[in-house]
């Protein structure tokens, strides 16, 4: 910590602490000293800080990256403050034009309202609900009106707002830009004033809109928020960051036998910035265990540990060893207990279209590929000929270590 940080109150152990948990695995903590300042006087005073995080409804489920700033927000729970939940309806509306490079088309309140039903309680298995307040935007932003919002966008200027690089880059390249998508940053900023939040977390993508409320804060005579931005979390690929249009992503609904063996999937290295990001161990837990595996210990056994935590803060903890046993059973070459059942006509049937007909191969050429790979199984037994064609009957049917089907050929 900076040595020339000045606080009108001490800086205690717990302060420090404090400060430690905020600064894990963030990307920046802006200004850091203001922070500081905040934590010695809400220690000192026994007032717990406001923290802000703002979530659009933009579709109806969260996967595991979206969990990132979820967690920090636990972690800050848990040290006493105050943390809101804040669900933009009204911005939605509006359409975050963060990361874009075209007008994001605005949702329907329909929409919106149907998103908005699950996105809480989906963030529910992360924060705790009892100490967690809920707020919606649209209950300071509707209220504004013509004039109110005509007042709050004389405090910022139209040159600010180009500095933003979604918006030069789009004039640059004489993309259009909507007047209404300038309204979105500005929105977010007020809702820190209405809120009077003293954190606003967000991921990287959204610095801009977080440092607009400490701007707006300060236009309206508050203590400005610190802003504290977390890394997007690298997919399964362990390259691209997590998203479904990627299909490098684990959806927190998705079952937890598939979620188990998802996080197993992942790399060594990427492994330890996920314990970083998404583990609720502490950090000292970590770095031990990280020194046993450089030490000689299978890094499979710290990859199962974050599997299970993972899975069992979505399912539980039985759902998470029930996960575990199934995936020992498949590395065995065992079948699942459960695996889903898929009955077909036209017996005899070739080998390649019962994989395309059951849905575990997108088409016949992909399913010769499989097999050419050794990647199918009938039975437990490796399918070599791409001729095979199946009488009627009932077989358990493997592709890779994941797919399973019991396929009734009839």
């Amino acid at each position: 910590m900076n040595q020339a940080v000045v606080t009108t109150f001490p800086v205690t152990d717990r302060v420090r602490e404090a400060l430690a948990v905020s600064r894990r695995g963030c990307d920046e903590l802006i200004p850091e000293e203001d922070w500081v300042r905040k934590l010695a006087r809400s220690e000192a005073t026994g007032v717990p800080l406001r923290i802000k995080l703002g979530l659009d409804p933009t579709a109806p489920d969260i996967h595991v990256g979206h969990t990132v700033v979820l967690n920090k927000m636990r972690q800050l729970q848990d040290l006493g403050h105050q943390v809101i939940f804040l669900i933009g309806d009204f911005t939605s509306l509006i359409g975050d034009p963060s990361g874009r490079n075209s007008t994001r088309p605005p949702l329907t309140p329909e929409q919106i309202k149907l998103n908005a039903e699950t996105y809480y309680r989906q963030a529910s298995l992360v924060l705790d609900p009892a100490r967690t307040e809920i707020r919606y935007n649209s209950e300071w932003c509707e209220p504004l009106g013509a004039t109110g919002m005509i007042q709050l966008a004389s405090r910022y200027t139209v040159a600010r707002m180009m500095e933003r690089n979604d918006f030069h880059d789009r004039f640059k390249a004489g993309s259009p830009i909507s007047v209404h998508e300038f309204l979105y940053p500005l929105m977010q900023g007020y809702d820190s004033v209405a809120l009077k939040s003293d954190l606003e977390l967000g991921g990287t993508d959204q610095k801009f809109n977080l440092l607009m409320g400490r701007h707006l804060q300060a236009e309206y005579g508050q203590e400005p928020q610190c802003i504290l931005t977390m890394p997007l979390l690298e997919g399964l690929d362990g390259v691209e960051k997590m998203s479904k249009s990627k299909n490098n992503y684990i959806g927190i609904s998705e079952a937890p036998n598939t979620m188990f063996a998802k996080v197993l999937s992942i790399s060594d290295v990427l492994m330890w910035r996920w314990y970083t990001l998404l583990s609720f161990k502490s950090m000292a837990d970590i770095e031990a265990l990280k020194k046993e595996v450089e030490g000689g210990r299978n890094p499979k056994d710290a990859k199962v540990a974050l599997a299970k935590e993972i899975t069992a803060r979505f399912h539980g903890a039985a759902a998470a060893d029930s996960a575990e046993q199934d995936f020992i059973n498949r590395s065995k070459g065992g079948v699942p207990d459960e695996i889903p059942e898929v009955s077909l006509t036209g017996a005899p049937l070739g080998i390649a279209a019962l994989l395309k007909s059951a849905g575990l191969a997108p088409s016949s050429s992909e399913a010769n590929r499989l097999i050419d790979g050794g990647g199918v199984r009938i039975d437990s037994s490796v399918v070599s000929d791409k001729g095979l064609k199946l009488d009627a009957g009932t077989y358990v049917v493997q592709v890779g270590k994941r797919k399973f089907a019991r396929v009734k050929l009839g």
